[in-house]
């Protein structure tokens, strides 16, 4: 009895996500309709760079590139790096000619900061001062993000035709490894799952989020939310700068993208591994409760269908096999979208339960290490919990 009531939990569960969760697995959550404006507005491109050497020469020279009909600019800060990659920068920009580049470095963040968001603060500072009037937009990129020539006159033009405050798309991440292929798709997969893009995309919705490597937003707007000063401590930047946005009355926008990729890689389980547990434990605020909670809903929703169906199968119990089965089934069904956008199989659909697992396993160390001191852990710098900051 005891393994039939969890199966048909787990099956209960899968038809509300299936069709009740904002059709959160589709992926066709594109630039909304767009049409180029009578006035291209200014933009200042603003990327914080920590010692990102590797992926620079794949990335930078995209955004300088950018073919964008108004004034635009390239702000680089480089966040106390060590290798070099201040000097890498303007060494690209003079091997690769196009929007003009700036190389600044704000110095150690101050208390209560995080590496990125100072950088930020920094570089907006400057975009905003360094001219007569100030760029009326900001595209806010990672370093291991390359653009498309086009990228930036389509952001613009998606946000001018919509009067969006805030336009933001999903990097394609790299899924070229075995692990690379197991866990990056799943991981958009799962981000989908908690922000759905089609709430967040309502103009009157409360689920609020954004992709950190690519956003574009209002200088008024983000003047307005207070933005980098009012995030300055959150660890998952990109949804609390949302949020931030959507509480000043500001339009945002998130989907997937067409054109915009990551090129940074995670050859190995033990990248990807650090990647995701950085941030798991913030994004349950650092909440034991919520930790024990999300660990029982993954065991539910992911790990109960297939224990039900084998388990079902050998005891002989029919019921409790079938509605394993058929949870297992939507499971592997919503999956499938996702990894067709990013061009993989659609044989690893059936293996989402053992991805969960190590999800699963990614979140309760990111527990683990924030209580050993080493929570959230980046590049040389570990973040306190914002209340404890």
């Amino acid at each position: 009895m005891g393994l039939l009531c969890v199966a048909c939990a787990s099956l209960l569960a899968w038809i509300w996500l299936t069709f009740a969760q904002g059709m959160f697995w589709r992926t066709d959550v594109r630039l909304p309709p767009r049409s180029d404006p009578a006035r291209w507005p200014s933009v200042a491109i603003v990327v914080p760079a920590r010692d990102e050497a590797e992926v620079l020469p794949c990335s930078l020279p995209s955004l300088i590139a950018q073919d964008y009909p108004g004034e635009a600019e390239v702000v680089l800060v480089d966040d106390g790096s060590t290798d070099g990659t201040g000097e890498l920068a303007l060494r690209l920009a003079r091997e690769y000619p196009g929007l003009p580049l700036t190389v600044t470095s704000p110095g150690e963040p101050a208390a209560g900061w995080t590496g990125k968001l100072w950088a930020l603060r920094h570089g907006i500072a400057l975009a905003r001062t360094a001219h007569a009037t100030e760029p009326e937009y900001l595209l806010l990129t990672d370093a291991d993000i390359a653009h498309e020539p086009d990228s930036l006159r389509e952001l613009v033009a998606a946000a001018t035709s919509a009067e969006l405050d805030l336009v933001s798309q999903m990097a394609r991440l790299r899924a070229v490894s075995v692990w690379e292929r197991l866990v990056v798709p799943a991981f958009v997969y799962f981000f989908a799952q908690l922000y759905p893009f089609r709430r967040i995309n309502r103009p009157t919705g409360r689920t609020a989020a954004a992709a950190g490597g690519c956003v574009l937003l209002r200088t008024e707007v983000a003047v307005r939310a207070g933005i980098p000063d009012s995030i300055r401590q959150a660890v998952i930047d990109d949804v609390s700068l949302a949020r931030a946005v959507r509480r000043s009355g500001g339009r945002i926008w998130l989907g997937l993208a067409e054109r915009v990729d990551s090129v940074r890689p995670y050859p190995a389980l033990g990248d990807l591994w650090r990647m995701v547990s950085r941030s798991a434990y913030a994004q349950l605020r650092h909440q034991p409760l919520l930790l024990a909670g999300t660990v029982a809903g993954l065991v539910l929703v992911y790990l109960a269908p297939p224990v039900a169906l084998f388990a079902g199968l050998a005891t002989g119990h029919g019921a409790a096999a079938w509605a394993g089965g058929l949870a297992w089934l939507l499971m592997a069904g919503t999956y499938l979208p996702m990894l067709r956008y990013y061009r993989q199989p659609a044989a690893l659909a059936p293996l989402l339960p053992l991805t969960a697992l190590l999800y699963l396993l990614m979140t309760v160390d990111s527990a683990v290490q924030h209580y050993r001191g080493r929570g959230a852990a980046w590049k040389g710098r570990t973040y306190a919990r914002p209340s404890d900051a």
